[in-house]
């Protein structure tokens, strides 16, 4: 980014941050599906998975720096008071100030992160979406409350298995298909969950729906 000394400052301090988008609608995979929210997805991402469906975030110069008392005054045009903070990969940046504001005004957080990056911020609910690419650090490991696992390939449930030990002993274990591949990894998935029930399954309703 081609910044002024200023919007250093300011992004340093998370009080702006590169939003690709904001939207209302409703989380429709993992622990929290159904659930009516505000989502925030910031630009910029150093894991870049190659399924990735949202490539247009990884790159943060093509995302404006917004601040962040904006984007909270969008949140606040609707009714829900639940906010997801996804990317990219938002701990990224320092999140303290957005938690802060966001909690002032009322809003339950949630997070989606895939752990690479070290914390910062407080939420009310932290979904660990871990890659191989670069594995979660501990100071997030330790944090989530749901771990869940994109399952791509056959190799993907020892992995998955690998990431459990830091866990906190209420963490929920969610393994989802990649999208590309759930025809061929459902069954696969259905198979390993029965045979290992601490596991659930996530699915990517909001897809099989057709809402964004």
């Amino acid at each position: 980014m081609n910044l002024t000394p200023e919007q250093s400052r300011l992004l340093a301090e998370g009080r702006m941050l590169p939003i690709m988008e904001t939207f209302y609608s409703i989380q429709g995979e993992g622990a929290n599906t159904g659930v009516a929210a505000f989502f925030v997805r910031i630009g910029g991402c150093d894991v870049g998975c190659y399924w990735c469906d949202v490539k247009e975030s990884w790159n943060p110069d093509l995302h404006p720096l917004l601040p962040v008392d904006d984007v909270i005054n969008l949140a606040l045009l609707h009714p829900a008071r639940s906010v997801v903070i996804t990317g990219g990969e938002p701990l990224l940046y320092n999140l303290e100030y957005l938690c802060t504001q966001f909690e002032n005004a009322g809003f339950q957080l949630f997070l989606e992160t895939s752990g690479s990056s070290p914390f910062s911020g407080s939420f009310d609910w932290i979904c660990l979406s871990p890659k191989k690419k670069a594995a979660p650090l501990t100071d997030v490991l330790i944090r989530a409350d749901e771990l869940k696992v994109i399952v791509f390939e056959d190799s993907d449930f020892e992995w998955a298995e690998s990431l459990t030990s830091d866990l906190k002993k209420d963490c929920l274990l969610l393994l989802q298909p990649e999208w590309s591949r759930r025809e061929k990894m459902m069954p696969a998935i259905v198979d390993y969950i029965l045979a290992n029930p601490k596991w659930m399954i996530s699915l990517q309703s909001h897809k099989y729906m057709k809402i964004p």
